[in-house]
C-alpha cells in the first residue's frame, strides 16, 4: 500500500462509493418524502366578484409547500383551477357568468407535487363585468365613423362585437380593451345612417346576448386639399437643405427607398439654423382656409443615398434613423396669436435590442403613421407643427408628407 497508485485508486473507489450511497439514502428519503401529502387547506372565505371572488384561506404549515389550487366548473362547463403562491393568502378565480352559488375545491400542493385533500366552500359571485360594459356601450357620430365607449371599472380585457347594418348588409367590427374607460373609434363609414348592435365577450369565452345600440349616422370626411397651403418663413425653421425643401411636406408626394427621383422631404440642417438643433423645431402653415380635423397621417423619409457603385438606389428603408422626425406637437389658431393645442404625438421607437424593426413596424412607415384625435378641433387656419424629437442625430431633421383629415373650407 506504498504504491501511491493504489493509494490514489483506493481512495477513488472509497469516494465514489461514499457518494453512491449517500445518492440512494438521498432518493429513498425522497421518495419517502414523496408520499407526505400536504396539510389541508383552512379558514376559507370569500370577497364575490363580477364574474368570480376572491378566496382567502389559511394554508397549511408544511416546509415543502408549493402553491395552492383552487378547482371549478366555469359558465362553459370546462374544470379549471386558478393557482397561487404559498407565500400568499388569497386567489381569485373568475370564468362565472351569472350570480348564482359555485362550488370551488381547493388544495395545498407540495414541491413532490403531492395534493393535500380537498378543502371545499361555495361562492355566489356577482353579475359577470361583460354585462356591466354591454350597459354602459354608448356611440357618438364623428367624421368618417362614429366613436364607442363602456365602462369597464375591473379592467378586464373585453372584446365587444359591434355589427351595424347599411342597406340590408351587415358589417362587424371586433374592438378590445382593458381599459377602465376606453374610447375607440370605428372609421371608414359614408354619411349614412347605420343600425348598430354589440355583443360583449369576456377572455374566457362568456358571451352576452346580442343589443341594440341606436342608429347613427357618421358625419362626412374629407382629406383636407393642400394646394392653398403656404409655409410662413417667418415663423419657421429652414427645411430647405439640398434637394429638401419645407414644401415637400405638404406636396402630395410620399418618398420611397426604391429611387431617388421623388425626393420629397424637408432636410432641416443645424448649419442653417444657429449651429444647433433647438427644439422644438416649429413648421408654421398657413392653410389659407378654415379648417376642422379629427385625424392625420404623417410619413417619414423612406430614401437614403448609398455610395456610387450601387448607382444611388436605397436597398434598405431610411424609416426610424437618427435623422428621420420622432415626437411632434400639433397646435392651431385663427390669427397667429392665440393658438390651441391638439396634443403631443410619438412615432416611438419599434427596434429591439438587437437593433432589428419588424416587418410590420416598415408597413405601418410606409402606410404612415396615423393619429386620431381625441375630440374634433376647433376651426383653424394656420397650423404649428413643432418637431420635439428625432432618432438621435444632432445635425439633421428629415419628415416626408402631412395630410389632414375632417372637413375642408369651413
Amino acid at each position: 500500500m506504498n504504491n501511491p497508485l493504489k493509494i490514489f485508486k483506493y481512495a477513488a473507489r472509497f469516494l465514489f462509493m461514499s457518494l453512491l450511497l449517500s445518492s440512494i439514502f438521498t432518493a429513498c428519503k425522497e421518495e419517502e418524502l414523496d408520499k407526505t401529502a400536504p396539510g389541508k387547506v383552512t379558514d376559507i372565505s370569500y370577497r364575490p366578484t363580477n364574474g368570480g371572488a376572491v378566496l382567502k384561506f389559511t394554508a397549511p404549515n408544511d416546509d415543502d409547500l408549493l402553491y395552492v389550487k383552487a378547482v371549478y366548473t366555469n359558465a362553459l362547463g370546462k374544470e379549471v383551477f386558478k393557482v397561487t403562491s404559498h407565500y400568499r393568502d388569497s386567489i381569485e378565480i373568475d370564468g362565472f357568468k351569472e350570480a348564482t352559488p359555485q362550488k370551488v375545491k381547493l388544495y395545498a400542493v407540495d414541491r413532490s407535487n403531492n395534493e393535500s385533500e380537498a378543502a371545499e366552500i361555495e361562492v355566489t359571485p356577482l353579475k359577470s363585468f361583460i354585462f356591466l360594459v354591454q350597459e354602459s356601450i354608448q356611440m357618438k357620430e364623428q367624421l368618417g365613423g362614429v366613436r364607442i365607449t363602456w365602462d369597464n371599472p375591473d379592467q378586464k380585457t373585453v372584446f365587444v362585437y359591434v355589427d351595424f347594418t347599411k342597406n340590408g348588409k351587415t358589417y362587424e367590427r371586433i374592438l378590445s380593451s382593458s381599459l377602465s374607460s376606453p374610447s375607440l373609434m370605428i372609421r371608414g363609414l359614408e354619411p349614412e345612417e347605420y343600425s348598430f348592435s354589440a355583443t360583449v365577450e369576456d377572455f374566457n369565452g362568456n358571451k352576452t346576448d346580442k343589443v341594440d345600440i341606436g342608429t347613427y349616422k357618421p358625419l362626412l370626411e374629407q382629406k383636407i386639399d393642400k394646394s392653398t397651403w403656404k409655409v410662413m418663413q417667418n415663423l419657421s425653421v429652414d427645411g430647405d437643405k439640398w434637394e429638401g425643401t419645407l414644401a415637400s411636406f405638404w406636396d402630395d408626394v410620399i418618398d420611397t427607398k426604391e429611387v431617388n427621383t421623388d425626393n420629397s422631404y424637408f432636410i432641416i440642417n443645424r448649419d442653417d439654423n444657429g449651429g444647433m438643433l433647438k427644439w422644438p423645431l416649429d413648421i408654421v402653415v398657413d392653410l389659407n382656409k378654415t379648417v376642422v380635423i379629427n385625424r392625420f397621417v404623417v410619413w417619414q423619409r423612406a430614401f437614403a443615398y448609398l455610395n456610387a457603385e450601387q448607382n444611388g438606389v436605397s436597398t434598405d428603408y431610411y424609416y426610424y434613423k437618427e435623422e428621420n422626425m420622432k415626437s411632434f406637437s400639433i397646435n392651431v389658431s385663427t390669427d397667429r396669436i392665440t393658438w390651441t393645442s391638439l396634443g403631443n404625438f410619438d412615432i416611438g421607437d419599434p427596434r429591439d435590442a438587437a437593433g432589428n424593426i419588424s416587418p410590420a413596424k416598415y408597413k405601418e412607415a410606409i402606410d404612415g403613421h396615423e393619429f386620431n384625435l381625441e375630440a374634433v378641433s376647433p376651426p383653424f387656419r394656420y397650423m404649428k407643427f413643432s418637431i420635439l424629437s428625432n432618432y438621435g442625430s444632432e445635425t439633421n431633421v428629415y419628415g416626408s408628407e402631412i395630410t389632414l383629415y375632417g372637413l375642408d373650407n369651413q
